[in-house]
């Protein structure tokens, strides 16, 4: 369900530690519940692969970005699109308002504590499924992700193609050298 791999890299961008980019294949307006939950999937990657290589003591704060988006969606997917089974198909707290209390400017919700908490709890499920899933993917892939992770460290940026040459077994080839370095420049003596 989810967009073929544009490309990912290891180089930081902005804020981010490594980007892996995404390309849909044709126009869009709306997604499908398996293009979501596919996409949920894939943002928890980094995070589980992390628990799976160095272990759950080790995981490190690089995915907080990704858990951010995640949890948006997922709380989108419960509350505006109607996809939750135990919420059902109905706009949860629509209605919000900001409230002036002093100097801050607060959000007074429109749902009852109860429903609040089913809320929370059935995203809470929704990206525990996610990540299970996540986890679930990688093991079933641990050569792959290691020759990826592998192939990273070597290159810095991988291709669609790079990773389905490494999903079927085979080497990368060399890389190309870059151009060459420009001269260094000469100082230019003064004027006399």
């Amino acid at each position: 369900g989810n967009d073929p791999l544009h490309k990912v890299t290891i180089v930081p961008r902005g804020r981010a530690l490594g980007v892996a980019f995404v390309l849909p294949e044709d126009d869009r307006v709306s997604m499908s519940r398996m293009q979501l939950e596919a996409n949920l999937v894939r943002m928890y990657g980094g995070r589980a692969a992390e628990e799976l290589v160095f272990g759950r003591d080790r995981v490190t704060t690089g995915a907080a970005s990704d858990i951010q988006i995640a949890t948006t969606l997922a709380r989108r997917y419960v509350t505006q699109w109607g996809l939750s089974d135990a919420i059902g198909p109905i706009l949860v707290a629509d209605n919000q308002q900001e409230l002036f209390l002093g100097r801050e400017i607060q959000n007074r919700r429109a749902v009852s504590e109860n429903s609040a908490e089913l809320v929370d709890a059935e995203v809470k499920r929704i990206i525990q499924q996610a990540y299970d899933k996540a986890k679930d993917v990688l093991r079933d892939n641990m050569d792959l992700l290691h020759a990826v992770a592998q192939a990273l460290l070597d290159r810095e940026t991988l291709t669609r193609e790079d990773v389905n040459g490494l999903s079927r077994g085979e080497k990368l080839p060399p890389r190309t050298p870059s151009a060459p370095p420009d001269p260094p420049l000469r100082p230019v003596p003064a004027p006399t």
